[in-house]
């Protein structure tokens, strides 16, 4: 079997390699997945330069998320999912590979009228979204959500399921020529980040400021997100594209009510009960069908031009999800 390792972290395109490997074998509450397709994320990317949530162990294989059938299974649960197509969440790593061994938890059966690409992204985007703006922010009816890195996949679910939920969106994009097709897509405002202080700019249109953001980006975009925040204000970190720290002063904490935290989706998924869980599946199932929660398809590359791949999805204003599909 052929699969996707880096010998060391460093910029994809220079340290990724595809090899041939023997087939693994599955273990007790394991299974063997043939993987169908795999989505280039960010998330991805960050792992592979050592930035992500957690330091890889290398080698080290890539790929957190994909649609794939279960081959076979050891001992367990797992045996239920043989021949089953599953979103296969590997918390490694691993999946961008013609066959890969992950827990039998970490594979969710899938209906079958749901495209391939659609369950290969169907969990770190769409179970972000709906973390943060359901359940941790839980925006209300005709609330202002401010976000940066608007024309993201993630970013467009946000505002298609502002529209559904009643809530209003100020996005921020880099380039001027971004803002057409999101305010097309339904987003309430868009602005630009090289047009002035995104704060300013903010409260142009909500003059008291926002009380919900999100930020993936940190640096002088995450400090003037955080300059935007109404009083009462939340905004949620979860991602650092720039490396880059954010930059306040303690006073703008104090007396505001103002808030600054964290999101991490592989550490809430572990504080949910299984019903919570199941739940969310289903919510995201709904609404993929919906398609508020889909993601735009972009090219797919096999496992062979992975480097290709990459350099693909970085590249600015490409339209859709980059994918690796080993077969």
């Amino acid at each position: 079997m052929k699969r996707v390792v880096f010998e060391r972290c460093g910029e994809p395109a220079e340290v990724l390699e595809t090899r041939e490997e023997p087939t693994p074998t599955p273990g007790s509450g394991q299974v063997l997945v043939r993987m169908i397709a795999s989505p280039v994320n960010p998330s991805d990317l960050l792992y592979v330069r050592g930035r992500y949530t957690f330091t890889p162990r290398t080698p080290s294989g890539v790929g957190f998320e994909g649609v794939g059938v279960v081959e076979t299974a050891g001992a367990g649960l797992g045996k239920l999912w043989v021949g089953r197509r599953v979103c296969v969440l590997n918390q490694n790593g691993g999946n961008w590979a013609d066959y890969v061994v992950v827990d039998a938890k970490r594979v969710v059966p899938v209906a079958s009228d749901l495209p391939d690409e659609q369950v290969a992204s169907m969990f770190v985007n769409p179970a972000t979204v709906l973390a943060m703006v359901r359940h941790v922010l839980k925006v209300p009816q005709g609330g202002w959500l401010l976000q940066s890195a608007a024309g993201s996949e993630l970013g467009k679910m946000v505002i298609r399921l502002g529209k559904r939920d009643g809530f209003k969106t100020v996005n921020v994009v880099r380039r001027p020529e971004a803002k057409a097709s999101l305010s097309a897509l339904g987003a309430d405002a868009v602005i630009c980040s090289a047009e002035g202080p995104i704060d300013e700019q903010v409260r142009a249109i909500v003059s008291e400021g926002v009380k919900f953001a999100l930020d993936p980006v940190g640096g002088e975009t995450g400090t003037q997100m955080i300059r935007a925040l109404a009083e009462g204000g939340k905004i949620l970190f979860y991602g650092t594209l720039t490396g880059e720290p954010v930059c306040f002063h303690p006073r703008f904490l104090f007396g505001g009510g103002r808030r600054l935290e964290g999101f991490y989706l592989g550490w809430w998924i572990e504080s949910q009960s299984i019903f919570a869980k199941i739940s969310l599946f289903r919510e995201i199932t709904k609404l993929i069908r919906e398609g508020i929660l889909t993601t735009d398809v972009g090219p797919s590359f096999p496992l062979d031009r992975v480097r290709e791949a990459v350099q693909a999805a970085e590249q600015p204003g490409r339209a859709g999800k980059v994918f690796i599909r080993p077969a």
